[in-house]
């Protein structure tokens, strides 16, 4: 049997007047009932769009000429914006990207909590929305038609690569060496078998480790090697998983080297991180967004207090230099050594990291028993609903929220009011300019009422 061949679209551009937009950053318009998803328009504007999908109950569209602007608009700062997916917003002005995103958690508290912050915080803005990005995972691709190596992000709604030869929100010490990367690829012997180069920055080293899918020819590490020497980098191998990743340049004594870092100045603490640990990828924000989860804590000399999710510790170690006594849990047992290594750097003993699962009831943990004062969580994107229902029984006076997705923070705030906390106020932080990625902070207290 034949497979059904789908439907051309249609090549006339189609004018779209756009009514709103998407949690995704798309407008969004309609035409004769049913939805279009506009890619690059913002509400309020008409624009020629071109057709690049379609389905039964929307179709989706590309933004070819903007016929009637709006103030919000802006000229992307990088030449790639309007086909690459690594950013949606380029378009948008600074301004008007914020209140998107504070938008976005407004409804989601309302939506998905049923609540609303007593007090709503300045959200807290990058120096620069340029050069910010310390972290990300470049694609690479050989394409025998271009016959040349593409790196970097897929376009958007689709599977290829951009053809980039620089990226102006990573961190130019990667950002600016796209084009020298895919160059020294293509000359590589195994120019087509590696998929993926992931990046990571500290303060001071920026790295580079590439997927090998097979082993590399003393040829090809020399290239490798020659890059990170004439760009000051260094590189990593991965040849299978994750606990493969190991560094040739430069040449390592023991994985204790193994190691990139950040200063939190405040805190007169230095954060070391090894180069696929989760760290969060811009280090302005990150500064800001430690600053005020501690203010808003309010830790006190003599209070115990919990940190959920610590990961390497970029909460808990600033939490301990407030005093009192802190407890860090983690479900990585890795990031559990790394939290204990920069709590030993940096000269603290009121400080404990112990691994947990921590998608279930931990109150009858050792570690637990005694209760805490003060609770600050960090969750990843799926929240911690169920968390969430025991924290109540630690009876801690405050409770910090940090979130990458405010709809499961919305969520998980409803559970916590619902539980005798008061959603005291609450805010958004630009950590990702560009992107419709809303990272948000949340303020809970315990009801006296």
């Amino acid at each position: 049997m034949s497979r059904r061949r789908r439907k051309a679209l249609p090549k006339e551009p189609v004018r779209c007047e756009i009514e709103t937009l998407g949690h995704d950053g798309r407008g969004i318009a309609r035409q004769d009932g049913k939805i279009q998803f506009v890619d690059g328009a913002l509400p309020g504007e008409t624009v020629m769009a071109k057709m690049v999908g379609t389905r039964s109950k929307f179709d989706e569209l590309r933004t070819l000429e903007v016929l009637e602007g709006v103030a919000e608009r802006q000229t992307p700062p990088c030449e790639f914006a309007d086909l690459c997916g690594g950013c949606s917003l380029q378009h948008m002005s600074a301004d008007a990207q914020i209140r998107f995103k504070e938008d976005t958690l407004r409804e989601n508290f309302a939506h998905f909590g049923g609540i609303e912050p007593e007090e709503w915080v300045a959200p807290m803005r990058s120096e620069s929305s340029l050069g910010y990005r310390r972290k990300a995972r470049l694609g690479v691709r050989y394409v025998p038609a271009r016959e040349s190596v593409l790196v970097g992000f897929r376009e958007k709604r689709n599977s290829f690569l951009t053809d980039i030869d620089k990226c102006v929100v990573m961190d130019p010490r990667i950002g600016e060496r796209i084009l020298p990367l895919r160059e020294m690829l293509h000359g590589l012997d195994a120019y087509n078998r590696i998929p993926q180069v992931e990046v990571a920055c500290g303060d001071d080293e920026a790295v580079m480790v590439f997927r090998n899918m097979d082993d590399l020819s003393e040829g090809d590490q020399g290239k490798l090697i020659a890059f990170g020497q004439a760009h000051n980098l260094h590189i990593y191998l991965q040849p299978k998983g994750p606990d493969t990743v190991h560094r040739i340049w430069p040449e390592s004594a023991g994985s204790a080297e193994e190691r990139l870092s950040y200063r939190l100045d405040e805190f007169d603490l230095t954060m070391k991180f090894h180069p696929m640990d989760f760290t969060q990828v811009n280090a302005g924000i990150n500064r800001t967004m430690v600053h005020r989860a501690v203010e808003w804590l309010d830790v006190n000399p003599g209070e115990r207090v919990l940190d959920l999710f610590c990961g390497l510790g970029n909460f808990t170690l600033p939490l301990a230099r407030r005093g009192g006594q802190v407890v860090g849990v983690e479900g990585d047992d890795a990031m559990v050594v790394r939290g204990r290594e920069n709590a030993e750097l940096n000269g603290l003993e009121n400080v404990d990291f112990h691994g947990a699962d921590l998608h279930g009831d931990f109150t009858g943990q050792s570690w637990a028993k005694e209760g805490f004062d003060k609770i600050l969580i960090d969750p990843p994107r799926s929240g911690a609903e169920e968390i969430c229902k025991y924290l109540t029984a630690f009876g801690a006076s405050r409770i910090v929220y940090v979130s990458c997705n405010p709809a499961t923070l919305a969520r998980d705030a409803g559970v916590m009011v619902r539980n005798g906390y008061r959603l005291v106020r609450a805010g958004v932080m630009d950590m990702f300019p560009h992107t419709t990625h809303v990272e948000s902070i949340a303020l809970f207290e315990r009801d006296s009422g």
